[in-house]
């Protein structure tokens, strides 16, 4: 169902059938809220037994573009996100909260890692670094944030040929400690929708139990 942060932002939240074993926030890509990501919040919530909250990364831009959202990520701010996501996090009521976010939402996934309210976190394919064209004051450094002290255990999935993450990029993350997973010969966007031509299904399906797995945690 549609709810409202204290903010303003619409979110998606999803309950589990029985009793929830923990809270899962979702970052959407670039696209923002939409029935794909209504879809992912109700399977995760279904399938795990988890609480489930999906955030809008565009509130009252709903109606841009593709390309227009392109050349507005730099005008995107690191607090409203993250604090939206926080608010996710507390709409869930129950504890621990994860979180977990796709391309665009998988970098603010990498920052909300170093905010202290999550227990771990799984970044599909996010950027490592704030692509040049996006740079502005109000974007933080995803690698500072995973580093940042009571950060988030961080996982990260990605193919070896995304352009958006890069190999330096993961071999970054990995020396910040984060977890990492290459997918040989997979692009941008694998994973998470299937009417993508960068779907790989074999990929995305080993990639989402691995998700699934770490959010988990140790048995």
């Amino acid at each position: 169902m549609r709810i409202t942060l204290p903010s303003g932002t619409p979110a998606e939240l999803a309950q589990p059938p029985g009793e929830a074993r923990r809270g899962l926030v979702v970052l959407p890509d670039i696209g923002g809220l939409r029935p794909l990501f209504d879809e992912h919040v109700a399977r995760l919530a279904t399938e795990n037994g988890w609480v489930v909250c999906a955030v809008e990364l565009w509130p009252g831009r709903e109606h841009l573009p593709l390309p227009e959202r392109l050349e507005a990520g730099g005008t995107l701010e690191d607090e409203r996100i993250l604090g939206d996501a926080v608010a996710a996090a507390d709409a869930t009521g129950v504890e621990p909260v994860g979180v977990l976010g796709f391309c665009m939402g998988g970098m603010y996934t990498l920052k909300a890692a170093g905010t202290g309210r999550f227990d771990r976190a799984v970044s599909f394919y996010g950027m490592p670094r704030v692509p040049d064209m996006w740079e502005s004051p109000t974007q933080g450094d995803p690698l500072a944030a995973v580093t940042a002290p009571g950060a988030a255990a961080t996982l990260m999935l990605a193919g070896t040929a995304d352009p958006w993450v890069g190999a330096d990029g993961l071999a970054a993350l990995e020396d910040a400690g984060v977890e990492v997973v290459r997918y040989e010969g997979a692009d941008h966007g694998f994973a998470h929708d299937p009417s993508r031509p960068a779907h790989r299904p074999d990929d995305a399906a080993d990639a989402w139990s691995r998700a699934v797995a770490f959010l988990v945690g140790p048995s």
